[in-house]
């Protein structure tokens, strides 16, 4: 025989709801005898009640009173609990709340400094109008108080009222008394009260922050002796220092140099930015060179530190890298990736190891992006082939060994190092026409490997601009073609052109496949560019050949392989701001922070003014500064199809003297006639008559080459009282 336990029906079980929680936390609060003199009950009953807070749980309101009632007791494990409840529910129940001010004021007279900074802490935090008005006369007396860390907290706490209520603010004098603080003899105090001016001084429009030479001296022989935190607030309030004299600038940047060895990133990313600020206003070159060299070993002590720090670090360095490249030119070994590096930091490390890349190092560089090329990770894989692609249009001497690498991966056939590599090859065609073209070939026996988009659009891209050398290249355009309407607009907008270049290339080959895909893309598509376009071509060659061969064959825009640049105007802000989250994102502070006040170079005698928008970069060349007129490669690698159509071009082929009424004409016949309508003087092709309709992908070699116009050259793009606020 066996016993078991049977539960009693659910029912007849206790329910406790939120009330009975309530209940039960109050009784614990209350509870506690005259021999609990350490108040251990009340103690671990506030821990619940705390818990229950951060948890969300606004039923811990109902006990307000109690709470209240416990900030009598003269422990401050006790009164920090309590305030923290004080604080998350003030605004819930302003009626109870205001019972708590006589009590804080109370503990604000306390001997211990610990106590009052807590209490007036508290106060400041509550954003509820009876708390602000009781807060300013305390905020007052206690900014002149004996302890220092109490001066600290009342200094921050201006800062935090301003906050809550800034008319009231600036109708007081507690910015003067934080002016006044700026001569105390605690180096914490000062960087405090230094703190909550810059604070001040980024919210209001009214209020003007002036540095001068003497301000700034002082902050800086204060440096050594402060805080971290300290640090970073005195470094960030000498941006706002403008010098009048080259040596003053100089001077300046050599004595805050020393915090570019210290522990803390935050200090080291704000004195690298203070430095770049001052180099500003520095005329003599050789002291800025010495200054770059001096930056440059913080940034690459960084990337010792964990993931978040390095990456930081790394996006700073491709701002620095645009603005000073000399900080960083001989360190490209420090940005090669590791094996367990993050994905985030090894594509920020491709990007700089592509912007350091020089002839000198290219044969190390490509050794180092052949190994990230058989990687495991494909996103990382594909950038580094990208990478090798960009590196063959930047180094023109090295371009060879580039293409080689590329081929060399080709022949892997891994497919997403295909469709990386026709990408980066279509690029390489249209930097050095006629010079590598015999790689075609190679190209064609991977036909099959492309899926993607971005790869099928290259490749029609080059079978279209080389038809003329591609003895099948209508059978290959032709396999395309298959799929037309099931194709992404990309694909279909590189077949459009293509089709029309092979007819003009090859008017034998392209003359059943032009009529045929114009027909598609006129009146079997939704997207307006693709109709526009295959209009565009339809009426350009019905009315003039020779005008059509000038515009679709014709110069192409230029490219470059430089990476994203900024302009101009956001490189100077950015390099005012760095180590902040705007230099993650790379765009202007107002974009990523609504409200912050944007920074720019003040004018000042001692001012360098960029005379010239010029800026040197490692690998030779000089490069616009700010937003090049050209096509870049990087708006080529991100899906664009590459400009066919010059509207410079055709301005200047005109339209062979007819009219819209006549063209529109015309048009109707050659659709209605298909290659009747035309007034053109078929010619053979270079291969005679239809060519071979064999299924090899053949390049012919002995056909004679069209020579086309040599890619255009890069263009150039064009007296102080003592107080910071007034």
């Amino acid at each position: 025989m066996f016993l078991a336990y049977v539960p009693p029906p659910a029912a007849d079980l206790p329910f406790r709801g939120p009330q009975g929680k309530v209940a039960e936390l109050r009784l614990e609060l209350n509870s506690g005898s005259k021999k609990d003199k350490n108040h251990t009950s009340k103690k671990i009953a506030l821990k619940k009640i705390v818990a229950n807070m951060t948890m969300s749980n606004n039923d811990m309101v109902a006990l307000f009173p109690d709470i209240i009632n416990c900030m009598t007791i003269q422990s401050l494990e006790i009164k920090k609990m309590c305030f923290l409840f004080l604080v998350n529910y003030a605004r819930m129940r302003p009626e109870i709340a205001v019972k708590a001010i006589p009590m804080l004021e109370h503990d604000m007279e306390d001997p211990n400094p610990l106590v009052r900074a807590l209490a007036l802490r508290t106060m400041s935090y509550i954003h509820v109008r009876e708390f602000v008005e009781a807060t300013v006369p305390v905020v007052k007396h206690l900014l002149r108080d004996s302890d220092p860390y109490v001066r600290k907290t009342a200094a921050f706490c201006v800062a935090k009222l301003y906050d809550h209520d800034r008319h009231m603010v600036e109708a007081s004098d507690l910015i003067d008394r934080l002016n006044n603080l700026l001569r105390d003899d605690n180096p914490t105090v000062v960087a405090s009260a230094l703190a909550s001016l810059m604070d001040i001084w980024e919210r209001s429009d009214a209020i003007k922050l002036t540095i001068d030479y003497n301000n700034a001296s002082k902050m800086v022989a204060i440096l050594p002796d402060c805080s971290e935190w300290g640090q970073t607030y005195i470094l960030e309030a000498l941006m706002s220092y403008v010098p009048q004299e080259s040596g003053e600038a100089l001077l300046l940047a050599e004595r805050i140099s020393p915090r570019l060895s210290h522990s803390n990133s935050a200090v080291v990313l704000t004195c690298i930015r203070v430095v770049l600020y001052l180099m500003n206003y520095i005329s003599d070159q050789k002291q800025i060179s010495a200054l770059c060299r001096k930056l440059s070993p913080p940034l690459v002590t960084l990337l010792a530190k964990g993931p978040e720090v390095q990456y930081l670090a790394l996006r700073n360095a491709l701002l620095i890298l645009q603005r000073r490249p000399e900080v960083l030119r001989n360190d490209i070994r420090v940005f090669f990736c590791k094996y367990n590096d993050p994905i985030y930091v090894k594509v920020t490390k491709l990007e700089l190891i592509f912007m350091l890349a020089t002839e000198k190092n290219i044969d190390e560089v490509l050794t180092e992006l052949r190994e990230y090329a058989t990687e495991i990770d494909v996103h990382f894989v594909r950038k580094a082939v990208r990478a090798i692609g960009k590196l063959a249009i930047k180094i023109e001497p090295a371009s060879r060994q580039c293409i080689n690498l590329l081929l060399e991966l080709v022949a892997t056939k891994v497919t997403y190092i295909v469709q990386e590599a026709t990408v980066v090859i279509r690029n390489i065609f249209r930097k050095y026409p006629n010079q590598y073209e015999s790689i075609i070939g190679t190209l064609c026996e991977h036909l099959d490997s492309l899926d993607e988009p971005e790869a099928k659009a290259a490749m029609v891209w080059v079978i279209g601009q080389y038809a003329s050398r591609i003895e099948n290249s209508d059978a290959l355009l032709e396999d395309f073609l298959y799929s037309f309407a099931e194709e992404p607009v990309e694909v279909q907008l590189a077949l459009l052109t293509a089709t029309v270049k092979l007819f003009i290339q090859r008017p034998t080959k392209g003359q059943e496949l032009v009529p045929k895909v114009l027909k598609w893309a006129t009146e079997e598509t939704d997207n307006p560019d693709l109709r526009d376009r295959a209009y565009m071509y339809w009426r350009l060659l019905s009315t003039d050949m020779e005008a059509a061969k000038r515009i679709v064959m014709g110069e192409k825009p230029a490219i470059t392989a430089e990476s994203e640049r900024l302009d101009p105007v956001t490189l100077e802000e950015m390099c005012l701001n760095v180590g902040t989250l705007a230099t993650v994102y790379l765009k202007p502070v107002q974009t990523v922070f609504r409200n912050a006040r944007p920074r720019r170079l003040q004018d000042s005698p001692a001012l360098q003014r960029q005379e010239t928008a010029h800026t040197d970069l490692p690998g030779g060349g000089v490069v616009p500064s700010g937003f090049d007129t050209q096509k870049s490669l990087s708006q080529l690698g991100m899906g664009g199809q590459p400009a066919d159509f010059d509207p410079r071009t055709a301005a200047r082929g005109g339209g062979g003297g007819a009219n819209l009424a006549r063209a529109v004409t015309d048009a109707d016949e050659y659709f209605s006639d298909q290659m009747r309508g035309m007034q053109i003087q078929e010619q053979g092709d270079s291969f005679g008559g239809n060519g071979s309709e064999g299924s090899g992908y053949v390049v012919n070699q002995y056909a004679p080459q069209t020579v086309y116009p040599g890619v255009g050259g890069v263009r150039a793009g064009p007296g102080n009282n003592g107080d910071l606020l007034m």
